[in-house]
């Protein structure tokens, strides 16, 4: 893969103008309650609300939009497990495309019916045994679509960059900002925004215990492959850091908390019963990190980024309810 140049806040603010009036502007939630327990002010950008039901909207369309037209004629294709399929799905429709997405075979039932709802066709593969990234480039190759990968694109990385941006501009200077990890584009993009406007700002990724590869990797200095991780979490069931994400938050990204499903669970019941939102796993992942008191050195205000809330109620329940 070519490299790509490097991220800039201005890439994130060209992203920002170009999805203006088509992606959501979330609401940013605050909570006496929350604050009290982990003892900061906190303020969650809530991409539970966002189109599609998660950040993953941002990115994609950010990159849709910018096909050449020849190539927005041909269609897209998308890999994922739920959330950036709908988001390619979705920005595929709205740009007057077609969108080829390939899906793991347990990816949640609700994520695969509301891809296919957008008008995406859906290919199914076995996430244990078989290799998406592969499947997908050829995929793409052989039907003549772009591909639009989950994180590894500098205009999805700009794209999703903008959640920080507006989380930002509507609280001013933060202390820190936590943002759970999955192959790192959320993080790279918010990351990027965040220390440009705030040299000081501390950025904090959260991962589900049992899929701790960026931490692994961060530690290690390079891109380190864990087992493929099974967690409630599946947004963040990635066994490898993206490629092009990995330097950008090897140099701006500070600390990697870590979190149980136990403890992801706590938060997603507190989410529902005190802030009164639905969040799935993996968008309660840095929530979860502030209230098991997994970050260190907590500073006075902290950013979180909510990033989605794509859960069926049957799941849901089964989660929390018990």
């Amino acid at each position: 893969m070519a490299a790509a140049p490097p991220l800039t806040l201005a890439d994130v603010r060209e992203a920002a103008a170009r999805i203006e009036g088509v992606a959501h502007r979330t609401p940013v939630l605050t909570s006496r309650t929350l604050d009290s327990l982990v003892g900061a002010e906190v303020f969650i950008k809530a991409e539970n609300f966002q189109r599609v039901g998660a950040f993953k909207f941002r990115g994609a369309y950010n990159a849709v939009a910018q096909l050449p037209p020849e190539q927005l004629a041909k269609g897209v294709a998308a890999y994922s497990s739920g959330n950036h399929a709908q988001a390619t799905a979705l920005a595929a429709r709205e740009l007057g495309t077609r969108a080829v997405i390939l899906m793991p075979e347990d990816a949640p039932r609700s994520k695969r019916e509301a891809t296919a709802g957008y008008g995406a066709e859906v290919v199914t593969y076995d996430r244990y045994t078989e290799d998406r990234t592969a499947l997908g480039h050829a995929l793409a190759e052989d039907r003549g679509l772009a591909l639009i990968p989950p994180y590894d694109h500098p205009h999805v990385m700009a794209g999703q960059g903008t959640a920080a941006l507006e989380l930002l501009e509507e609280t001013g200077p933060l202390d820190a900002l936590v943002v759970p990890v999955g192959g790192g584009g959320l993080i790279a993009g918010s990351a990027t925004a965040a220390t440009a406007l705030h040299p000081g700002i501390r950025i904090i990724g959260v991962e589900p215990e049992a899929g701790d590869d960026t931490r692994r990797s961060l530690a290690a200095g390079t891109r380190v492959t864990v087992p493929v991780p099974r967690t409630i979490a599946d947004g963040q069931a990635l066994a490898t850091p993206g490629e092009l994400t990995f330097p950008v938050n090897q140099r701006l990204v500070d600390a990697i908390a870590l979190v149980t499903d136990a403890e992801i669970v706590t938060a997603m019941r507190f989410a529902f019963e005190r802030l009164k939102i639905v969040l799935e796993p993996s968008g309660a992942t840095p929530l979860a990190a502030l209230l098991a008191g997994r970050v260190d050195r907590l500073p006075r205000r902290i950013g979180v980024i909510a990033s989605g809330g794509n859960i069926d109620a049957a799941r849901f329940t089964a989660l929390v309810g018990g």
